[in-house]
Formats: C-alpha cells, structure tokens, sequence
C-alpha cells in the first residue's frame, strides 16, 4: 500500500487544506518515499500545486505522468535520483534543487537547463545566461555539426525510393556514427553532448528528410566519466589556476651539468632518515594524532577542509561517511576555464631537438599551476608526482563504441589532486588534504550495486602519499568515500590489479609492498577493506609493475638498492614473503645488484624498461628470459638479459621517473632540464621478442626530444625545472608533463 493518502496531502500541506485542487505548497520530505510511493492518479487532483519539498527520501526516479500542471518550485535534496530527463514533463518550473543525489552529475545539470525552458535557479543559482546558451548556442553548433556529418557521410546512401528496411538500416549507422564523431566542449559533458546530439539526430532525420523515427527512446544510461564542473564560479576557478605566459624572445637554455650531490631542493636534509620520507624533501612525516582512535561525526578528520567533508565513524579501521550532505559542493571542487584563464592556457611552437628523422611531433597545448599551497600564485615550490589517464568505463561486456580514448588525467602533487581535461586545459575537479603531500595516484573501475540492485560499473580513485593513508575518491559523484590506513610511513606508489578490480598494492618507505583488497562500497559507501599480502624488501621500493603475461602471480619493483620480483599467487598461505629474485646489471667493470632503480615498466608483455643510477642509460630486457620460473627457493641472484639500451641525459639527479605507451611502442621520460625524450621502438620489438632476438648493440637514440619552452610568470623565469614524471594517454594523444615547479604541461600530438 503506498505510503501517500488523502488525507497525507492534506496534513501536509503549508497551509494544512480540505481540498486537494486548493493546495499550493507541499511538504512532503523525510517520509523515506520510495517512487513507487508517487501515485499518478493522486497527484493529478493536485491542480493548482506550485511548490513541492520531496527532500530527504529515496526516490531514484520520478514517474512520467505526475500531471502537476502549475509546479513552479521543486526540492528534490537528499534522495537517490539517476536521471532526470522526466522533469520536462513540469514545463512552468522555475526553481529546481536536487543537491546530494550522489548519481547526478554536471551532464544532468545541462540537460534539465535545455528541458526546462522557464528554469531561472538551479540548486540555489541563478543559471539564466548559462542555460540560454545551452539553449541557444550550444544546440546552433551541435545542429550545423550533426548536419554537416549527414551531408559529408551519409546525405548520398540513401537511395530516392528506400524501402523501411533501408531507412531503418540508414538510422541506425546515422546515430551511432553522429554520436561518436561529433564533439563538443569539455569531456566532462561527453554524455550531455551525445544525448543532444542523437536528439537532435533523430529531429533531422525525421524533419528535414522525412524519415518516422520514434520519439519515444528511452534516455542513454550515463557512463561514469561524468564529473562536476563548476559553471558559475569561473574567477574561483581563476584563482585557482595561476597565469602562465610565454615569450616570443629567444629560449634560453642552462646547459650547466648537475653536480652528483646536487640537491632536489634547498630545505633537503642530508640524514638517511630524512631521506627516506620524501627523496627531494626533508620535512618529516607527521604523527598522526591518535591513530587508532575512532572518529565520530563531531569529530571530524584532521585534514578535512573545505573540499573534503569530515568523515564519519570508524569501522574495522577505515573511515566511512556518517552521511551524505554537501557531497556535490565541498567534497570535491569543480573549475572551470574562464576568461581570466586565458593566459593560463598556452599555444606556441615546440622547440625540436631531435636526434634522428622524427616521425612524431607535438605541441603543448597548456601550462597549468594547478596543485598550490593556499592557491598561491607564487607557489613554484610544490613538487607534482603521479598522473594517470582515467579508463574508458566498459559498457556491459563491451567498451563503450562511442568513447575511444579518456582525455581526463589525474595528477597529485603537494596538498591536492586535480582532475584534468587535457583537450581544454579545465581543471575539471580538486581534491586537498591540508595536511597530505600526495605522491601517487591509481585508477580501477568497480561494479557498484545501486539501491535497486542494479549493477553500474564506476571509476574509483585511490591517492596515497606522506602519511601512509590511501584515501578512495568516488569522482563521478564528487565523494571521498573512505580511507586505508596501509603503512605508518609514507607510501611511494600505488597500482591496481588489471584483472582483480579491488586488488591494490602499495608500497611503502617502510620497506613493504602490500596487497590490499578495498572491497566494492554498498549503496550507502559501506566497506570492508582487508589486507591480503605483505612483501618484505631490502629497501624502499620507487616503482612497482605487474607482469603483464601473469599479473596475479609475479610483481616486480624498483627499489632503492636493486630491482626485485616476488610471488604474489595468493593460494599460497605465507602471507608475508621475502623477495624472490634480484636482477643483476651492467655496471662499468662487471654486474651489480646494488644500483637505484627509479624507473620501471613494461614496454609490452615481456620487454622491461628500467631506468638505474647509471648516468645517461635506460635498460630494455626480457622478463622472460632473464627469469627463471622453475628454480627453487628464494632470493635468488639472476642476470637481466639487456635487450637494448636507451640513450639519455647524463645526469646524476636521481627521481626522474619513466613511463611507456604499449600500444604505440613509445618509452618517456624527463630531464633535468625540463626536456622530454620519446622513443619509437616499434622497429625493434618484433626482432627481440623471437627466440634468437639479439641484443642492439648501439644505444638506441630518442626518435625527438621535446624540449621545455621558455615560461614567464609575472614577466620572471620560473627557476630550474626538472621533469619527475612524464604520461601518454593509451592511444598517444596527449603527453601530461609533471614538473619540480608546480606546472603542469600538456602536449598533443600532431
């Protein structure tokens, strides 16, 4: 029996009412209503309502035929909405709330500004000039695009007498083509953008051509690349982003070597123990205050702030939400590119030092100083670490056909992690911890039951750094669900599992690499994270990669004294392993083990590209020829068999790390001159991998070396930038630069 009766309406109508056809306003919030609780043929007597309160239930969605002629005001706070393309069916709405519904995104927020023409104040703002755009511009550009695509593609396929077959057929590829190839404005409304554009489609098609479509399609399901954007603050986002000009004066270039106890920064300690909590820093790791000490909901976690909610009450260790208020305004903050950001984004022409005919070029699209202490312009001091281009969400057991490539990336660096689009140069999202220094950053994708039991796949983010938390950041829904108290000192680097979506290592400066499972979150962000495995190392692990041909049973880590592979099959019942091979190097007169490994990879399933102390090399060798799977017993000293080796900078300093791109074969890495050398590979893969694959016997030479512009900030030169970490999207469309400085660079290939 529904919840809702009669005599409810008229209890709880301001003023309490005899008649439903005279109630105005009603209040029907905290009554845990449920949809199907919204009876049509009730709400149909309520002629005259004009403002109705459903705040605080547990609507997932609104019926289609409500009949609520005059509603002008709408509060739909605090429920579980997921779509919200039923609202059209209230024409005269003016004001519409529906903050902390956890599924709603910015695409929602952009397609009930198109449906409701009258809209004036969405979630408490005025959104007039905006949603006029939306109404107006953005359908003009949409419209010429999706028409231009008819007549380039497809205007000359259908022939003048078509049968229903024909048109059916024709249809069909129209859609699905318009909606993957036409875009526009930021990735964060992708999916507003391909429900316009199948709109607007099918609008054509049956207009201008005559084609019967069917106007009654049931809405796209949302892919979780959905995020937030703020489109009312554009000087919040301003000042957020500093601005970064470049000169058109010649580039100047310090072709001085650093010396080899050059140090990473001017407040760098020299002890072993300052050393191990951050290699360019010395500022030690922060207590935290009572560890094990539950938090309750009046006392709220020590670096919550503004963008971060308190979270609530602890459980078996992790921190949970007690509850949901604010999640789409203070867990995380949305940016978006203004005006005043303008000078922040810069176009210009690379200088190209190539040493071999380049088959690749590319251009910088952006400099960001986006990750500052207090948002402060002179902020050059912050270190930026980790980036990792978000994963195209699977659509059921397909990837998604309209999505090829995420051009969002997450980097982390000082206090914040930020969410980017590379295309636009918007900082899309921004997480702080007041009291974090973030060192790395991991995606995964989890199957999430909703309310209903429906299962959706979405994107997780795991970000861990100084104080040894792993903190877990729903980003589709703008919500730090939870943390993972996984070492007691700061952890180096993070990566997930490929083939078990909770799987997450984290390895550590107390010189332990553990494997963690963070559980899939209920409905509610309720979870159970467990700790499945520790590997003991000799020293502290840098880097850390699965072996793509076995990844749950082989991992292998650079360290600070060597390179080392363990057993991670978990049905064995040691819980606690030593290393189970080191790999033996070339060093000037013979082999050694003991070297710095600070950069590691797979090129693809069986070459390894390392980067060690040995100034001015990178190593690619044969995982599988230099392993011996069936030896027994453990710290064994193996040979890595060098299949090639890397020409590059011929500096000392130590923490420029590398990264690959497998599916174009391309190895990067930085410089301490800001420069970025890429290697083309691609013509020697093929020759290692056969059974009599010699070794190259030259170092090979990068195929381009990009190198860093001249920046001006405030008419000045930025001081010496060193590149710590350099990242390419999987399909090599953009390269995402993380400096010493605090600046961000995005390049795109040409």
């Amino acid at each position: 029996m529904s919840k809702i009766t009669t005599e409810l309406l008229l209890e709880r109508a301001v003023p309490r009412s005899t008649r439903l056809r005279k109630i105005e306003t009603l209040n029907l919030s905290k009554l845990q209503l449920k949809t199907g609780d919204l009876d049509p043929r009730l709400f149909s007597r309520l002629r005259h309502l004009q403002k109705l309160d459903l705040s605080d239930n547990l609507l997932d969605k609104f019926p289609n035929s409500l009949t609520l002629p005059d509603l002008r005001v709408l509060n739909c706070n605090n429920n579980k909405l997921e779509d919200v393309t039923a609202l059209k069916q209230f024409p005269l709405l003016e004001e519409l709330t529906y903050e902390n519904n956890v599924y709603l995104t910015l695409n929602d927020d952009y397609k009930v500004m198109f449906l409701l023409q009258n809209l004036r104040l969405l979630n408490g703002k005025d959104i007039t000039k905006l949603a006029n755009h939306v109404r107006r511009v953005n359908s003009q550009k949409l419209t010429s695009k999706v028409t231009a695509h008819w007549k380039k593609f497809f205007s000359d396929q259908l022939p003048e007498k078509h049968t229903a077959e024909q048109v059916k057929s024709i249809k069909k590829k129209f859609l699905k083509s318009v909606q993957t190839n036409v875009v526009y404005g930021p990735s964060s409304l992708s999916e507003f953008t391909r429900w316009r554009v199948k709109m607007i489609a099918e609008e054509f098609l049956a207009n201008s051509l005559g084609l019967e479509l069917n106007s009654d399609t049931e809405p796209e399901e949302k892919t979780d690349e959905d995020e937030e954007e703020s489109t009312e603050s554009p000087r919040e986002a301003a000042e957020e982003v500093a601005p970064v000009t470049v000169t058109p004066s010649k580039r100047k270039r310090n072709h001085s070597k650093s010396s080899p106890g050059k140090k990473r920064s001017k407040t760098q300690a020299n002890t072993e123990e300052e050393a191990e909590v951050n290699p360019r820093k010395s500022s030690h790791v922060e207590d935290d205050p009572a560890p094990d000490k539950p938090r309750t909901s009046n006392q709220p976690a020590k670096e919550a702030t503004p963008e971060q909610g308190a979270e609530g009450t602890q459980k078996n260790g992790e921190q949970f939400p007690k509850g949901k208020s604010n999640r789409r305004s203070n867990q995380m903050t949305g940016e978006q590119k203004s005006q005043e950001q303008d000078s922040s984004v810069v176009t210009l022409t690379p200088v190209k030092n190539s040493k071999r005919k380049e088959d690749v070029s590319a251009e910088p699209l952006h400099f960001l100083q986006c990750h500052s202490k207090g948002n402060s312009r002179e902020d050059f001091k912050t270190q930026l670490w980790s980036c990792v281009f978000e994963p195209v969400i699977d659509s059921g057991a397909r990837k998604d056909p309209i999505v090829s490539s995420s051009r969002t990336v997450a980097t982390c660096g000082g206090e914040s992690v930020c969410l980017i689009d590379c295309e636009t140069g918007t900082v899309l999202k921004k997480y702080k911890v007041a009291t974090e220094e973030f060192f790395s950053v991991a995606w995964t994708t989890l199957t999430m039951v909703l309310s209903d039991s429906r299962k959706k796949a979405h994107n997780i983010l795991a970000a861990a750094g100084r104080r040894g938390i792993v903190k877990l950041i729903h980003v589709a829904a703008d919500f730090c669900y939870g943390e993972i108290k996984a070492h007691k000192k700061p952890i180096a680097t993070v990566c997930f599992s490929p083939t078990q979506e909770t799987h997450l290592f984290t390895a550590s400066y107390d010189k332990r690499i553990a494997l963690w499972d963070i559980g899939i979150p209920d409905c509610d962000y309720n979870f159970k994270a467990s700790q499945l495995l520790v590997l003991e190392t000799a020293s502290i692990p840098l880097r850390i990669a699965l072996v793509p041909t076995c990844p749950e049973q082989y991992l292998l880590a650079g360290c600070e004294d060597g390179c080392f592979a363990w057993n991670i099959k978990l049905d064995k019942g040691q819980k606690s392993r030593p290393f189970e091979a080191i790999f033996q190097f070339p060093s000037e007169e013979s082999l050694t083990t003991s070297h710095r490994v600070d950069g590691l990879a797979f090129l693809n399933d069986d070459v390894v590209v390392s980067k060690s102390s040995k100034p001015g090399c990178i190593y690619l060798w044969s995982w599988s020829k230099s392993f011996d799977a069936k030896g027994k017993g453990c710290q064994r000293t193996m040979s890595a068999v060098i299949l090639a080796e890397l020409e590059w900078s011929t500096t000392d300093m130590s923490y420029l790390t590398l990264s690959t791109c497998p599916a174009k074969e391309y190895v990067f890495c930085g410089d301490e001159k800001g420069s970025v050398w890429m290697y083309n590979l691609s013509t020697y893969t093929s020759g290692w991998g056969s059974p009599k694959g010699k070794r190259s016997e030259r170092r090979i030479s990068p195929t381009q070396i990009l190198t860093w512009p001249e920046l001006r900030v405030n008419g000045e030169q930025p001081p010496e930038i060193l590149v710590n970490n350099v990242v390419a999207d999987p399909a090599f469309t953009y390269l995402v630069v993380l400096t010493s400085v605090n600046i961000t660079a995005i390049w795109k290939k040409s």
